[in-house]
């Protein structure tokens, strides 16, 4: 099945500016046109997207996703080469995760004080 910008913004949730943007900096591999100009996109370019999206939300500089793309390009002897890429941005989501996690146990930490607090001051108000 083939989709028009507007399909893929509706599909991905992706603007039309940012589609556009993505392909100017060669990140989004396929993007074929019909004789009109109108771009067209198929079920691959759905993947890359959805692909693309989720590498941007976690971080991973554009340059690396280029990179990643270009090598691609080349063939599966990049293969060794893109798993790098991957695996380096893996190991940086997962640093990110932990310190979430640290952040949001002191958080937690943080809530139970105020949950304390406020149940003493509930009962210094009643017994006035």
């Amino acid at each position: 099945m083939d989709y028009t910008v507007k399909d893929i913004s509706t599909k991905t949730g992706i603007t039309a500016h940012t589609l556009r943007f993505y392909e100017k900096q060669g990140v989004l591999p396929y993007a074929e046109r019909t004789e009109q100009g109108i771009r067209m996109y198929d079920e691959s370019s759905v993947e890359w997207i959805e692909t693309i999206l989720a590498l941007r939300s976690t971080g991973i500089p554009l340059a690396d996703l280029k990179l990643y793309v270009d090598l691609y390009k080349d063939g599966d002897s990049t293969l060794h080469k893109r798993k790098e890429i991957i695996n380096n941005h893996k190991v940086k989501v997962e640093e990110q995760m932990l310190l979430l996690i640290k952040t949001l146990g002191r958080i937690n930490y943080k809530m139970a004080l105020f949950d304390v607090q406020l149940e003493e001051l509930d009962r210094s108000s009643c017994t006035l």
